[in-house]
């Protein structure tokens, strides 16, 4: 495969997958949920559910959601944190469910910030050193830029099933406190449309590294 492929099918993967998340978070967005919480009291209600005691939720800027095993937090963009639609309720769910990972010591979610040092390193680092090592001709820094991009690679992939853990918690908490069927489904789609960004990432990444090896072989 030439590079120019290579670039060609990376942004087929990463356009299709960007927007049909888009789609699905537009369109659950415009659907409210049965109970009428926002997303921090659902929040804190899967929270409480669970016996998972210390985690704050704060309110973040625009598409900031995450879980911060720092300081044990979670942070809702504004729609999440005050929202009341099925995305808003889904969004804070799948962050209660990597709370809910950290409260427990879910291995892959240990292993993933294990990684979380070396990964800041390596990112940044390793295409300058490959194109050191590709203008200076010294395949030793080829091979470690390669080494470096390799570790990024299974960061990603490490980052697969913490995600799709995350998700599954939050649909299953959704289904034992009797979230109506239309409500669960609308969960599901979000949810399954976010994972597939973690999806494709990966695979963009394991086609560039694949890439990479071929032409070291060559």
């Amino acid at each position: 495969m030439s590079y120019l492929s290579l670039i060609v099918v990376t942004l087929v993967i990463g356009m299709g997958a960007t927007w049909w998340v888009n789609h699905q978070l537009k369109k659950f967005r415009s659907v409210g949920s049965a109970s009428g919480y926002t997303g921090a009291q659902m929040a804190q209600h899967m929270l409480s559910y669970h016996g998972v005691s210390g985690v704050e939720i704060r309110m973040g800027g625009p598409d900031q959601n995450h879980f911060d095993p720092r300081d044990n937090s979670i942070t809702l963009d504004p729609d999440a944190y005050r929202g009341t639609s099925i995305t808003s309720i889904a969004t804070a769910c799948h962050e209660v469910g990597h709370a809910c990972q950290f409260a427990e010591g879910y291995a892959p979610m240990r292993i993933r910030g294990s990684l979380v040092p070396a990964v800041n390193l390596a990112s940044n680092a390793w295409i300058f050193l490959l194109m050191l090592g590709i203008i200076m001709n010294i395949l030793e820094l080829t091979t470690l830029a390669i080494i470096m991009y390799a570790v990024v690679v299974l960061f990603q992939i490490v980052t697969l099933p913490v995600e799709f853990d995350a998700s599954r918690r939050a649909k299953a908490y959704l289904a034992n406190v009797g979230a109506p069927a239309a409500e669960q489904g609308g969960t599901a789609s979000v949810l399954q449309a976010c994972a597939l960004t973690y999806v494709a990432a990966a695979l963009t990444s394991i086609l560039q590294l694949l890439w990479l090896l071929g032409q070291r072989e060559e």
